[in-house]
């Protein structure tokens, strides 16, 4: 079969026919009476064992070591095969999400694009003080999309830029919040810590429903976080959390600190100290859970808090009993 039938069969072309000839790759040895090249029926089968490899991604040298090397080990070629292929998808992946979000951005001009492909590097920064002056510069009219500030944000573990992440987005609008709430189902701890820090930032109206639900979330640092800003913002479901954050001394005088902020309310004023009752009644806390408890009971008025303090002025710890005198005197101080 001369060379221009073999192209027109195999859909490989004469040109390249050649070069495989050149590189040694095809070795035709049959001629006609004229001198032109004939291939024979293996000459044609190694043409479609050399396409079937390069559509693997083999290189031409590869292809050749792959079929005339007789100590060719191709498992350890498919395994690097399969190593490039994911770094190839991983680096086209991230082009992909980085044009996207130039995308999102709405460039009005490439200057547009140059900033704002400068800010997204510098919120990949080694350098912590670089990621911070990028999640600084994002609120001053530099066009950045939402979803980079949040990845930056659930990514950060420098506590000044994860402040300063977090304070650019809460400035950035409710579509962070969707993103940010999705950090809260993350296998990593740190992830989900973060992502409820971030939410807690935002207004009332746009993350109720969210640090709500995250009352009753499987992480208990997820939880508390919440309670915290819920606490904060006047939610009395958040008052069993916070309770047990005195007495687990876990952010204790934060949580003391919202019991006091929602017990201005007299129905959960009630509420509040009763659980305090029930908890120093439980027979388990030691004496400084006790103290802690007891200092919790400085900004809840009633008479339920009144006779929980006057009882825990006589206690056996002296620091219990000081505290409870003390606050018992406040009171009564006009």
């Amino acid at each position: 079969m001369l060379i221009g039938e073999v192209a027109r069969r195999s859909g490989v072309s004469a040109r390249m026919l050649r070069h495989y000839e050149s590189l040694g790759l095809l070795r035709p040895e049959e001629r006609t009476g004229s001198g032109y090249r004939t291939y024979a029926d293996e000459d044609i089968r190694r043409i479609f064992h050399i396409e079937s490899l390069r559509s693997l991604g083999l290189s031409l040298r590869e292809v050749g070591r792959a079929l005339d090397d007789p100590g060719f080990a191709p498992a350890e070629l498919v395994a690097d095969l399969v190593r490039r292929t994911r770094e190839r998808i991983a680096r086209e992946t991230e082009l992909l999400t980085r044009l996207n979000r130039i995308g999102a951005a709405e460039p009005d001009g490439w200057g547009d694009v140059l900033e704002t492909i400068a800010l997204l590097q510098a919120l990949g920064s080694a350098s912590a003080g670089e990621r911070q002056r990028a999640a600084l510069a994002s609120v001053d009219g530099v066009p950045v999309p939402v979803e980079a500030l949040v990845e930056a944000a659930l990514g950060e573990s420098d506590p000044h830029v994860a402040g300063a992440l977090r304070w650019a987005l809460a400035r950035s609008g409710p579509a962070a919040v969707a993103l940010l709430a999705r950090g809260l189902d993350s296998p990593v701890a740190a992830v989900r810590e973060r992502a409820v820090r971030s939410i807690a930032e935002f207004p009332d109206d746009e993350t109720a429903a969210v640090l709500h639900d995250a009352l009753g979330h499987p992480d208990v640092v997820v939880r508390r976080r919440a309670a915290l800003a819920l606490g904060a913002r006047g939610v009395a479901d958040a008052v069993p959390t916070l309770v047990e954050m005195v007495v687990d001394e876990v952010n204790d005088v934060d949580a003391a600190d919202a019991l006091g902020t929602l017990a201005v309310r007299p129905a959960t004023a009630q509420d509040i100290a009763a659980r305090l009752v029930g908890r120093l009644a439980d027979g388990t806390v030691d004496a400084p859970a006790r103290r802690r408890l007891t200092q919790a009971f400085a900004d809840v008025p009633g008479p339920t808090a009144e006779r929980a303090l006057a009882k825990l002025s006589r206690d056996d710890d002296r620091g219990v009993a000081v505290t409870a005198a003390y606050l018992l005197r406040i009171r009564a101080t006009p």
